[in-house]
């Protein structure tokens, strides 16, 4: 965001791992966005287009994909992002709409690139070429005890866990680290949440520091 450009929109995205609640916060807050008089539009990765979302499928349940390398999943996950970015986010922001995203590129430098451990000069490099100048301009990460996110998701009653969340203990606290890893180092646009607090708490928590942010 710039200071003197006042048409151009916001990109804020909520990072964390399974189980943090990002779903339900996202659409909290989008709702108090156009209550505030915003247009809102919300997205999500992997997906948000049809190309995005057939990745999703391929990357998330799709039988074939348990054998997936970290660096083939590396890639569809920037191949998603870099239609995501093209379609819908770059037109949207420029139209001064406020775009708020359940994931984007914090994500594959933490699962790609912390979690698989995958070298960061790669990652950073694919992260980069996906989102060109998109860069987020303020990221939520709801932070939660790894324990507590693997115990959500196993505990879900509607949904089998999908490929990612079917992941080991030590892999949700390699997650958790490398947000907090994340945010420490880029304190002026993360913002670190208690994803243990109520869902009501924890929205006004959220609200009250995007409009420090943002409005």
């Amino acid at each position: 965001m710039t200071d003197n450009d006042d048409t151009r929109g916001f990109l804020i995205t909520f990072e964390g791992s399974e189980g943090s609640g990002k779903s339900t916060q996202i659409s909290r807050i989008a709702d108090r966005f156009e209550d505030a008089g915003y247009e809102v539009v919300v997205t999500r990765e992997p997906g948000g287009t049809p190309i995005g979302e057939e990745i999703r499928h391929i990357l998330m349940h799709a039988s074939e994909s348990e054998n997936m390398t970290p660096e083939t999943e590396l890639l569809l996950f920037a191949a998603s992002r870099a239609q995501l970015v093209r379609e819908v986010i770059d037109p949207a922001v420029a139209e001064g709409k406020i775009v708020l995203c359940d994931r984007f590129m914090d994500s594959t430098t933490v699962y790609q690139g912390v979690a698989r451990n995958i070298q960061s000069e790669p990652v950073s490099m694919i992260n980069q070429f996906a989102v060109g100048s998109m860069v987020p301009d303020v990221t939520v990460v709801i932070d939660l005890d790894a324990e507590v996110g693997l115990t959500r998701v196993r505990h879900r009653a509607n949904d089998l866990p999908d490929r990612m969340e079917q992941e080991n203990i030590k892999f949700y606290q390699k997650v958790r680290n490398g947000y907090l890893m994340l945010a420490k180092a880029m304190p002026e646009r993360f913002i670190v949440v208690d994803g243990e607090l109520p869902r009501t708490e924890l929205e006004l928590v959220i609200w009250r520091a995007l409009r420090q942010r943002v409005i």
